[in-house]
């Protein structure tokens, strides 16, 4: 199994960062537009991208300020089964985004694609909380054909 792991340091308070990640509100304003579900453990968060696809996660973890943690049930192929865990850390102020997509079955190119995506969307969390405005899907950063 293989993993994407990113690091990012948001200078916003990790109940901010937890809010951002942990609603559909929240991630509507960083990752994609069309977002909408439960949040808390338990839930289901749904996430589309137009003609692009979609993806369902089931919320394993919801620890406010501290950690959340998916579970795809639906969408790409290569992302059914897989968890998608956001650790967060105070560090001098701001909070630090540990993120993993974990449990990649093999490191395929789509996946090359994922970890590019996830960066930029990343940055886009990072631009909604410092500056109040984000850039999700469709106004995100396109990198190749794929988006």
């Amino acid at each position: 199994m293989v993993d994407i792991l990113h690091r990012v340091g948001i200078q916003s308070s990790s109940g901010a960062v937890y809010r951002a990640i942990a609603t559909s509100e929240g991630v509507a304003g960083w990752w994609t537009v069309d977002a909408e579900g439960d949040g808390g453990a338990g839930g289901t968060l749904r996430f589309r991208f137009g003609e692009l696809g979609f993806c369902d996660m089931k919320v394993l973890e919801a620890d406010p300020g501290k950690r959340v943690l998916w579970q795809v049930t639906d969408g790409p192929r290569e992302w059914i089964g897989t968890t998608v865990a956001w650790d967060l850390e105070q560090e001098d102020g701001d909070t630090v985004v540990l993120f993993k997509h974990q449990g990649w079955k093999e490191p395929v190119e789509f996946m090359h694609h994922c970890s590019t995506k996830w960066a930029v969307f990343l940055l886009s969390l990072k631009s909604l909380l410092e500056t109040g405005k984000g850039s999700p899907y469709p106004d995100d950063v396109k990198i190749d054909n794929w988006n």
